[in-house]
């Protein structure tokens, strides 16, 4: 019997920042999320996240801080600052295997886009149009002030793609 495959819904992201406290601000003011959890700091130890720390980064991490937050679609988002962390100049090497974005969708793209510009974010291309003069779906890549790459959808992917190939 051929087992069947179903849809797996996703739980959260882990997102690396230079500055946990500037972090939270910019998600809860310009992107709106929620603090669920306020910043704390993690040490290696014997207690049982220490330990999956361990597991994760191997030995002698020594600590970390952490916040966790939500989006409104109960997407969760973990904000990690390291102690020896670093920003590059340029954190955009989407050739790199691994998440070089995240993306969210504000059906008021360009006000998001002033928002983030506001708050010290770039804005890395235009605002384009997936299908011009057809329907109204738009969007725009952006980093936050921290580097991080942002993709913003102005309409859900399912109906952004549904259409088929470009």
């Amino acid at each position: 019997m051929t087992q069947q495959t179903y849809p797996r819904t996703f739980s959260h992201i882990g997102i690396s920042v230079p500055d946990l406290d500037a972090a939270v601000k910019f998600y809860t003011e310009v992107m709106g999320w929620y603090l669920i959890m306020e910043p704390t700091t993690i040490h290696q130890d014997d207690s049982a996240i220490g330990v999956m720390c361990d597991d994760v980064f191997g030995p002698g991490w020594g600590s970390f801080r952490i916040a966790h937050l939500a989006t409104g679609d109960k997407i969760g988002i973990e904000l990690f600052e390291f102690p020896n962390a670093e920003n590059p100049q340029n954190n955009f090497e989407y050739w790199k295997t691994g998440v070089f974005h995240f993306s969210v969708q504000d059906p008021d793209l360009e006000g998001l886009v002033a928002k983030i510009l506001a708050a010290g974010g770039k804005q890395r291309m235009p605002v384009r149009e997936y299908y011009p003069g057809e329907k109204p779906y738009r969007m725009v890549y952006m980093e936050d002030p921290f580097g991080n790459i942002i993709e913003i959808y102005s309409h859900s992917y399912e109906l952004t793609y549904s259409a088929g190939a470009y």
